[in-house]
């Protein structure tokens, strides 16, 4: 067996054994953030960014498409199956759902948004300010559903999820001027950094404190970005990789400096970068045969509603796939990461 395969065993049988510890200690898994854990809440906005039709969710449970830009699930169904409370953690703004559903987790996120306002205007989808004065929202409705007391120990035992910045680079920062016409990408770190610790020192205001944060990936490694890296013979990005641990290191001292400052607040940076970089270099090890190119059509630029079953080109088994289309990984690869995250999330926040 090999040692990377040995390693996600150790953490399955890891999360089996603290699952019922768990449990009542973490009463709902709420989401904060973009694509990489939205779970359908673009289905309802005036965007093109969705993903509520097949191919997507071919692999989901009914084999439905829900809006979550994957074949099947994300890392926060995951999570919160790991914590014993749910398989899958529902859109706010999903009318099939209600606050009977939401009281053990919900997901504010929105496919396409980030930190910068300006980010989130690129495709009109939900800007952060909105996912928070939606999350408001909910206390008051958990509060008239469970009553007050009730309410609020769920509000402040519950773990909170934020997965987010990738756009403020790839959809905004190097696609647009005007960012970089105002910062260095140095600068621009810093500027989405003291929004991100503005942003979780609102929720501990309104009583989290339990959270989770996950910087960026190696996000020039994106078929997308592959593709359209001519120069560099279709390669990773090493530019933007380079952002990627730059930001990331920058986030962690956020992290410290709000664990510090903040008190009883726990504040987890769930650093996926080393994972799926693994991944992406050494796919064979974890059972993947494609890491350049996604399963969906060409696998090189599709998302959303270019990524198409129609396409013959689409994979059969995106089992063998890193990428499910050109912006976002397969529901294995989720799986993979996840493993890799939950250990640490349950020796946290049990």
């Amino acid at each position: 067996m090999s040692p990377a395969w040995l390693l996600l065993l150790t953490q399955s049988l890891l999360v089996a054994v603290t699952t019922s510890e768990a449990k009542n200690n973490v009463p709902a898994v709420i989401v904060f953030g973009d694509s990489s854990v939205d779970s359908g809440n673009n289905n309802v906005i005036a965007t093109v960014l969705k993903s509520n039709f097949k191919p997507y969710g071919r692999d989901f449970e009914g084999g439905r498409p829900t809006g979550r830009f994957c074949n099947g699930r994300v890392p926060p169904d995951f999570i919160a199956e790991a914590f014993g409370i749910k398989r899958t953690v529902p859109a706010y703004l999903d009318p099939a759902y209600t606050i009977q559903d939401f009281a053990t987790g919900v997901c504010f996120a929105s496919a396409g948004t980030g930190y910068d306002n300006a980010t989130s205007a690129v495709l009109n989808v939900i800007p952060l300010w909105k996912e928070i004065e939606y999350y408001k929202e909910y206390q008051a409705k958990l509060r008239t559903h469970l009553g007050v007391e009730k309410a609020n120990k769920i509000i402040s035992e519950a773990l909170y999820l934020m997965s987010l910045g990738t756009n403020d680079f790839l959809e905004n920062y190097y696609v647009f001027p005007t960012r970089r016409l105002h910062f260095t990408v140095s600068q621009y770190q810093d500027f989405l950094l003291r929004i991100a610790e503005n942003f979780v020192r609102e929720l501990y205001a309104l009583g989290v404190r339990k959270l989770s944060i996950t910087g960026l990936v190696p996000v020039g490694c994106l078929p997308l970005e592959r593709a359209t890296n001519i120069l560099g013979d279709h390669g990773c990005n090493q530019e933007y990789n380079d952002v990627a641990l730059s930001f990331n290191r920058k986030l962690e001292n956020v992290i410290t400096k709000l664990n510090r400052e903040l008190p009883r607040l726990k504040a987890l940076s769930a650093n996926a970068y080393s994972i799926v970089n693994d991944i992406i270099t050494k796919p064979s090890t974890y059972g993947f045969e494609v890491v350049e190119k996604a399963c969906c059509s060409t696998g090189t630029f599709e998302m959303s509603y270019l990524c198409s079953d129609k396409n013959p080109l689409t994979c059969t088994d995106a089992e063998k796939y890193v990428f499910w289309d050109a912006f976002h990984p397969t529901e294995k690869t989720n799986r993979i990461v996840s493993s890799y995250l939950i250990p640490k999330l349950l020796e946290t926040f049990r």
